[in-house]
């Protein structure tokens, strides 16, 4: 066996961090959080038996701290929240989901003093007491929503609700944010009864939704990255922070039938993007969206952010500059020269992957920011995706499809598509011959390792969020382990000697093998050795 150590900061390459998919991206969404979209999300539904299926999920109020009370996370009530789909490729939304929020207070008191010095008052938390699947008797506040199906435009289409099949009623019930493990002893439990099954009208097969706080799935080293990407150009894929670690968000997910999704359109690709309005009276303002990741992050002039966020597809013809001469490629030859940026213009291979879909794979025939999902292309099970879905097998700017993984990004989105890395190496000329692309062909990194298995195989498929309490001082370490220095590195059962502070794991069975850990804090793994079948390191 030949086998090798993987330290952190140590290997060979050089890493570049971008920005959280899309979070405070714009200067105006700064000010309304609970209207922010973080990330989005569109895939062939990969749970098990599932197949005829399609899972989109969006995420929003960014940021969340598990420890943020008394009050949390409500989303707003003056505000809709909404998912659209385009089945014929113009760029229009043929289908919308539209959610709206309440939130209705309880007013739980208690009787304080006796005589004429008693007093009844208003509690200041949101529960009272435990909370339980089945007993939600001691919370304080209901978190409620509806969601409507809109056919055609958003605003003038034929709108149908979506009934409850708990009680026939058209309200859902969202389940309160994670507030600790006294309050929810057993919160997967209690948050996942409100998983539904929904009839949709048109079809005989049920969807799903839920609605409710997740663990913030995206994976990025935020404040050395703004800094002007100050952190080890030598770095790994498990060599930097994750700054969301921490974070929880709150996330919409549907499962819809394919055929649902598809009827009425013109072939099996949709185009699919999310967007948050705020409501004042009958006026309706659009000041979020989000399609492919990064993009008003990373793409769009400072300038034009907010413009963006309130713009539709359709309207996308007034953004291409900055898609067919992208400044980044530029920003990041000037902070790294070793990385020299693509020399040809304009930049029809980001037009393809960001505005109108790649020939063969999910183009459809529109021009217009958005994910585009080809629903013909089978799920690739999560224990065989592949993190760096499509461009996994082009080299030199030519695909095979062999080494590629088709069903993952840019065709759609899955949560453990690696998109910051994806998007680096497409930006600095992925899809491109070498004598366009010098460092196409590079593995530049974000620094920060994210895959399949960080996730659950069934819907909603992101994690529970993290909980309030307890707080622990203590650094929580994940060993892990691959045959390759550039991942997908697997979580691993390990062993750890406080005496000695060696970590101890067993090695893969594949012929090289590299160790590195996930945690919660920064760590450094030093004094690898490797022996008797096992790897292990001292982590300082």
């Amino acid at each position: 066996m030949n086998t090798k150590i993987l330290l952190p900061l140590l290997a060979s390459g050089f890493g570049l961090s971008v920005f959280g998919s899309s979070h405070r991206e714009a200067p105006a969404i700064t000010s309304q959080p609970k209207l922010d979209c973080s990330d989005y999300y569109a895939f062939n539904s990969y749970e098990p038996a599932r197949g005829d299926y399609v899972t989109l999920i969006a995420n929003y109020l960014p940021l969340q701290d598990a420890y943020g009370g008394p009050n949390y996370f409500q989303l707003d009530p003056q505000a809709l929240y909404e998912i659209h789909v385009d089945n014929t490729g113009d760029a229009v939304e043929d289908l919308t989901f539209q959610f709206r929020f309440q939130n209705a207070a309880r007013d739980i008191a208690l009787v304080i003093g006796t005589g004429d010095n008693r007093r009844t008052n208003a509690i200041p938390l949101l529960a009272a007491g435990q909370i339980t699947a089945g007993n939600n008797g001691a919370l304080n506040v209901d978190q409620t929503y509806t969601l409507s199906v809109i056919r055609g435009p958003r605003r003038t289409g034929s709108s149908t609700p979506v009934l409850n099949p708990a009680n026939n009623t058209p309200n859902f019930t969202k389940p309160q944010d994670n507030v600790g493990n006294k309050t929810f002893p057993e919160y997967t439990a209690y948050a996942d009864q409100y998983i539904y099954e929904i009839a949709l009208p048109g079809t005989d097969k049920k969807g799903k939704v839920f609605v409710g706080q997740r663990k913030d799935p995206f994976v990025v080293n935020l404040g050395e990255t703004f800094d002007l990407i100050n952190l080890n150009p030598l770095g790994t894929v498990d060599g930097a922070k994750d700054s969301l670690a921490d974070k929880n968000v709150t996330a919409l997910c549907l499962e819809l039938p394919k055929e649902f999704l598809l009827a009425g359109g013109n072939g099996p690709i949709i185009g699919t993007w999310t967007t948050a309005s705020r409501v004042d009276g009958t006026t309706i303002t659009q000041v979020s969206r989000l399609g492919m990741p990064l993009v008003n992050e990373v793409v769009i002039g400072l300038k034009h952010k907010d413009v963006f966020n309130a713009s539709e597809p359709k309207d996308d013809l007034q953004f291409v500059d900055y898609i067919t001469h992208p400044t980044l490629p530029a920003l990041i030859e000037i902070l790294f020269p070793i990385a020299k940026a693509p020399t040809t213009f304009p930049r029809a291979d980001l037009v393809a992957a960001f505005a109108t879909g790649v020939e063969g794979l999910n183009k459809n025939g529109s021009l217009g920011e958005m994910q585009r999902l080809n629903t013909a292309i089978p799920a690739t099970p999560r224990d065989s995706q592949n993190n760096l879905g499509v461009i996994a097998g082009i080299t030199g700017g030519v695909l095979d499809p062999a080494k590629a993984d088709l069903a993952g990004f840019p065709n759609g989105r899955r949560p453990g598509d690696d998109v910051v890395d994806i998007e680096l190496r497409v930006a600095m000329g992925k899809l491109l011959t070498p004598a366009e692309a010098p460092v196409g062909d590079a593995p530049i990194t974000d620094g920060a390792l994210v895959n399949a298995s960080f996730f659950a195989n069934q819907f909603p498929y992101l994690l529970a969020p993290l909980g309030g309490s307890p707080n622990d001082l203590s650094i929580t370490i994940q060993p892990q382990a691959g045959a390759s220095l550039n991942g997908p590195l697997r979580p691993v059962p390990g062993k750890f000697d406080p005496a000695t502070r060696r970590l101890t794991v067993t090695a893969p069975a594949e012929g090289s093998s590299f160790l590195g850990v996930k945690a919660d804090a920064k760590v450094t793994l030093s004094q690898p050795a490797a022996a008797a079948g096992e790897l292990s390191a001292k982590v300082q």
